[in-house]
């Protein structure tokens, strides 16, 4: 047994946790990483990227099918799995070569095994002891599941969806939040007859009911059919497909069920509840400095109650990073976090939804701008718009985007909620044209009184 110190321990080395050391690194403090698998955690290897390199490949797929829209004669010959995957791992090859790198260059000293930890402030390795000043616990999360149904075989979780060599004709998912209306957009995509369950009565129910609508019906042109506000109640397979049962007596027939019904804190066998770690289902309980109820004990990422989003774990390690350094960093706003869920059509969103907004504020102002007014969506063929959702006499508080590519304009309508503009704030500034973010400026205008490209 060795015993090793540092000014910080961190215990996992997915993006909450690398994020975290790097930064606490240029801040001059030593870093002992723990990770028992490969650095880069689930958004890297089993999650954000692996689905996005899918989701880009389904849309090459859609692209060859429909090029006669654009008057280009073009066909699909079929999919290569073996290819798409081959694609795929040479992505998060290459960005996790690019993580190495910076251990290496930050000089943080990375430890391979599972990590324990024990209070008040260590992590136990393979027998060997690494104690910090500080310790933060960063150990993501795993694809859960329902009770009693077991994932093996034809029931699988999007660990196993990511390596699939082959395309079902027919799958079930069940759950239509943000990992299984992407997955069934790339099936769908792909060719598979694609149903999704959900026991909320919409799709994507955590985002503004407008983004459900738009996405319902683009997903009902697109031919993925989906059953929402009805429960599962049961599953069975055999060697050639699977039975799923629901509470309102359907019975579906599928190559392959898909359950993407949420991802749970992976905090089970770490040491925390033993070592005295405030918890509650599962998850690491914290104040809004991530800090947990042992002194000098830190939590980041998806084991942190709130959105389970790889960029939230990321912000979350240089906070915390930055804080124990010293430099009192501004507390992160949750309902600042951009969200987006890759799908076609893309669903993007920051701040809060229209009934988030009155249920806070008592009333709400609203205005949707539609992307049939915006040149570049009609060149990229996508319908959709843009969400708006202003306090009573105050800022724009939500912003809501439907529509392909709506993901890459949400850095705008992060920085319009996170700075609490008013709509005449916005309205002035300038758009380039063509641009999808004219749209944005359109939505703007038209609140701040002045809507130009607007009919009625």
């Amino acid at each position: 047994m060795t015993d090793t110190s540092a000014d910080l321990v961190i215990l996992g080395g997915g993006s909450g946790g690398y994020a975290c050391a790097f930064r606490a690194a240029e801040l001059g403090l030593s870093v002992i990483l723990v990770e028992k698998d490969k650095l880069g955690g689930t958004c890297l290897h089993r999650g954000c990227i692996p689905t996005k390199a899918l989701l880009h490949a389904a849309e090459v797929a859609d692209a060859a099918r429909e090029g006669d829209k654009f008057g280009v004669k073009s066909s699909l010959e079929g999919i290569d799995m073996p290819g798409v995957n081959s694609y795929k791992d040479g992505v998060i090859a290459g960005l996790y070569k690019g993580l190495q790198g910076l251990v290496k260059a930050n000089k943080v000293t990375l430890v391979e095994g599972a990590g324990t930890f024990q209070g008040p402030n260590t992590v136990v390795v393979d027998g060997n002891r690494y104690t910090g000043k500080n310790v933060v616990l960063a150990t993501g999360s795993y694809a859960r599941s329902l009770p009693g149904l077991e994932i093996n075989g034809r029931i699988i979780t999007s660990d196993q969806a990511l390596n699939l060599d082959w395309i079902p004709e027919k799958v079930v998912v069940l759950g239509g939040g943000v990992i299984g209306v992407e997955f069934a957009s790339v099936w769908s995509s792909f060719g598979a007859d694609v149903t999704i369950v959900e026991a909320l009565p919409r799709l994507v129910p955590a985002e503004d009911e407008w983004a459900s609508k738009q996405l319902e019906r683009a997903f009902r042109k697109r031919g993925i059919k989906f059953k929402t506000g009805v429960k599962f109640t049961g599953a069975s397979q055999n060697d050639s497909g699977v039975s799923v049962s629901l509470e309102n007596g359907d019975v579906l027939e599928a190559d392959l069920l898909l359950v993407a019904v949420g991802r749970g804190p992976n905090t089970a066998g770490h040491g925390y509840e033993e070592a005295g770690v405030r918890m509650e289902r599962g998850f690491v309980i914290t104040d809004e400095r991530l800090r947990t109820n042992l002194p000098g004990v830190y939590a980041v990422g998806d084991i942190v109650p709130g959105l389970q989003l790889a960029h939230r774990g990321f912000q979350q390690g240089i906070f915390v990073a930055e804080d124990i350094a010293g430099q009192n960093p501004r507390v992160i706003d949750e309902a600042g976090i951009p969200r987006v869920t890759y799908c076609n059509p893309e669903v993007a969103s920051v701040g809060l939804t229209e009934a988030a907004a009155k249920e806070k504020y008592g009333s709400a102002t609203t205005y949707v701008y539609s992307l049939a007014g915006n040149g570049k969506s009609q060149i990229l063929k996508t319908s959709g718009g843009v969400k708006l959702v202003k306090a009573p006499d105050g800022p724009v508080v939500g912003i809501t985007l439907v529509g392909e590519r709506v993901g890459e304009l949400i850095g705008e309508a992060q920085l319009v909620y996170n700075w609490e503009a008013f709509p005449e704030d916005v309205a002035p500034l300038i758009h380039a044209h063509p641009t999808q973010t004219e749209a944005l400026g359109e939505a703007f205008l038209a609140l701040a009184g002045k809507p130009l490209h607007v009919h009625g």
